[in-house]
């Protein structure tokens, strides 16, 4: 049967932060880099799934509201997209105060 030794080594706070801040830096930087990325990726077109996920209408009111032309959209083979901006317009337009 084989033992295996354990060995414990007490690193002083000092060297332990010295080890770790270049780490933490690193990972600093980093974070920044994926915020700014994050930030600039702007949602130019909505899908079929966003518009019923967002605005709780069926597949059937989708095609609908393109057929009858309530709402733009453009066609990258069997995929539908709709414009966020032209979106935005039509819900500012219809909208109603009470």
């Amino acid at each position: 049967m084989m033992t295996q030794e354990s060995q414990i080594s007490i690193i002083p706070f000092g060297e332990l932060k010295k080890l770790l801040l270049p780490l933490h830096d690193k990972l600093a930087q980093l974070e920044t880099k994926l915020d700014k990325t994050s930030s600039k990726q702007v949602k130019k077109y909505y899908r079929n799934k966003d518009l019923k996920l967002l605005f709780g209408i069926s597949q059937n009111t989708i095609i609908k509201y393109r057929n009858n032309g309530d709402i733009p959209f453009t066609t990258i083979g069997d995929v539908y997209l709709y414009p966020v901006r032209e979106i935005d317009k039509i819900l500012s337009k219809n909208l109603q105060s009470f």
